[in-house]
């Protein structure tokens, strides 16, 4: 399919310092992406005639907060790029700020805004400065309670294939009660069916199985409730193409998501696949206590 970036991906890889930036370069790099690190904005259209020349496919490049002041050039540096034909995906890491202070401890780095005051202090300041940025993301992963392969399986999900479909699907499941997913664009509540953990015979095993996905999906508000999400983003998705949003997260959440919300996610991206909707599938609490 073509793009806007005449067979150029072009991936901005942003986000807060520790939430994974390094993870998600080296993810990209070792799926054969070109990756440049803390690449000043104003040099961002220069690198893509280099990659033009090149003939590069695939090039990503991390932006943060190291650059200080130029990032004050980045909406100037996005609107050459959208002259020359690219538009750029952003990918935006994010984390709540305990999980950020408790890694840069562990590593005993400081982060860049903080100067002589503490890390949250610095996480705040550079939280306040991304904001725009984050606001604009195509993708937002927030990596508060992921693993660096957690994160590097998600980086992989949503850019391992050479396909660049106009939209692309992530469907994700999750449990409450380990929180929401700020990283969704849209969420849903499947929790109005029959849990599957009360009939003894299903509680160990997962909605990825045969038996509880049949319990489920044969619960006949399943499979209206899944008609009425289809049709819904069958109206949102030509805006959101319209837009330039070409990546997008929809979350399916029951109490744990161990059964209802993995059986639901599996089956919602099942039916969009054969409508040819590009869909990716994943399971944030699978698999947690």
């Amino acid at each position: 399919m073509s793009t806007p970036s005449h067979g150029l991906r072009f991936v901005i890889v942003t986000g807060m310092s520790g939430a994974g930036r390094r993870t998600a370069c080296h993810t990209l790099e070792d799926l054969g992406w070109y990756v440049v690190d803390n690449l000043p904005p104003e040099l961002l259209p220069g690198l893509v005639d280099v990659a033009r020349e090149r003939e590069f496919s695939r090039v990503a490049v991390s932006l943060d907060v190291r650059t200080r002041s130029a990032f004050n050039q980045i909406p100037e540096a996005f609107d050459r790029l959208g002259r020359a034909g690219v538009v750029p995906q952003i990918l935006f890491l994010d984390a709540a700020d305990d999980a950020i202070v408790r890694r840069q401890e562990s590593v005993r780095r400081p982060l860049p805004l903080q100067g002589e005051d503490g890390l949250l202090d610095g996480a705040v300041r550079e939280r306040r400065l991304l904001a725009s940025l984050r606001a604009s993301a195509d993708l937002v992963i927030d990596t508060s309670t992921l693993n660096v392969h957690q994160l590097a399986d998600r980086v992989t999900t949503v850019f391992g294939s050479d396909a660049d479909p106009e939209l692309l699907f992530t469907v994700m499941s999750f449990g409450f009660k380990n929180g929401l997913p700020i990283d969704a664009d849209m969420v849903f509540d499947v929790r109005f069916l029959p849990n599957p953990h009360w009939v003894p015979d299903l509680r160990p095993l997962t909605g990825l199985s045969e038996q509880v996905s049949d319990y489920v999906l044969g619960q006949a508000s399943a499979g209206a409730f899944l008609d009425d999400v289809v049709d819904l983003l069958g109206i949102i998705s030509p805006g959101y193409v319209r837009e330039g949003k070409r990546l997008a997260t929809v979350a399916i959440g029951c109490t744990g998501g161990k059964h209802r919300s993995t059986a639901m996610a599996e089956e919602l991206a099942r039916r969009l696949r054969v409508q040819g909707t590009a869909t990716r599938v994943f399971h944030r609490d699978l698999g947690k206590e």
